[in-house]
């Protein structure tokens, strides 16, 4: 059986470049690995991610996004991470049950032990291994979304379902990552992502040494 790394945080934090930085120096060391993401690592998902992330004109009610956000991972549970972890590899995926507790729990509202029951059915009780939460003031990490979509030109952060979102529910979804990972000492490990992308990287890198240091990382 594999290992599972789930990366975690708000809007901004850098968990994205995080993974696949991480991605690159486990394979240039030897290790074999998957990078993947949710919503969007199957073929369903992919078709589910535009209506979830983009597709902000469709009026979807909050349990309906829930929903939505649980047959995504559902898919990916059975068509990507498990066959993946079967196989001896190092599954890193960029979210997963904890980014639906942080924003349709904490930062929607929904009843929490309903959310925990649905996620586990969808996720085949499945847990990661060990999560790395990138932590930011909400309000850093929008700032670095402003900057990159006007550096990319493409869109505005109104047209992104999650990134348009006001500083409150931002704020909500961060406390909700810290409650669990208050509860989870083991599992979850901060990370400050208030540094630049190598300075986040060197605690990445020491925390991925320490993780999976049997495996010969060097």
């Amino acid at each position: 059986m594999g290992l599972f790394v789930t990366f975690e945080g708000i809007e901004g934090s850098g968990k994205t470049t995080q993974l696949a930085m991480a991605a690159d120096y486990l394979r240039k060391k030897g290790i074999q690995c998957l990078a993947t993401s949710e919503p969007g690592g199957t073929g369903l998902g992919r078709e589910l991610r535009a209506i979830l992330l983009e597709g902000v004109s469709i009026g979807i009610v909050e349990r309906s996004e829930l929903l939505l956000f649980a047959a995504d991972r559902a898919q990916h549970v059975d068509e990507v991470i498990i066959p993946a972890l079967h196989d001896g590899l190092v599954v890193l995926c960029d979210r997963f049950s904890d980014a639906t507790i942080a924003y349709q729990g904490y930062g929607r509202g929904l009843d929490l032990d309903a959310i925990l029951m649905i996620d586990d059915f969808a996720a085949r009780s499945l847990r990661p291994d060990y999560t790395l939460l990138f932590d930011i003031p909400p309000e850093k990490g929008l700032e670095r979304v402003r900057r990159r979509t006007a550096d990319a030109g493409i869109k505005n952060l109104s047209d992104d379902r999650f990134e348009g979102e006001d500083l409150d529910f931002h704020g909500r979804v961060r406390k909700g990552y810290l409650t669990l990972a208050e509860g989870e000492p083991d599992r979850i490990r901060i990370i400050d992502a208030n540094g630049n992308i190598d300075e986040v990287f060197q605690e990445v890198r020491d925390l991925l040494l320490t993780i999976i240091g049997s495996l010969s990382l060097g």
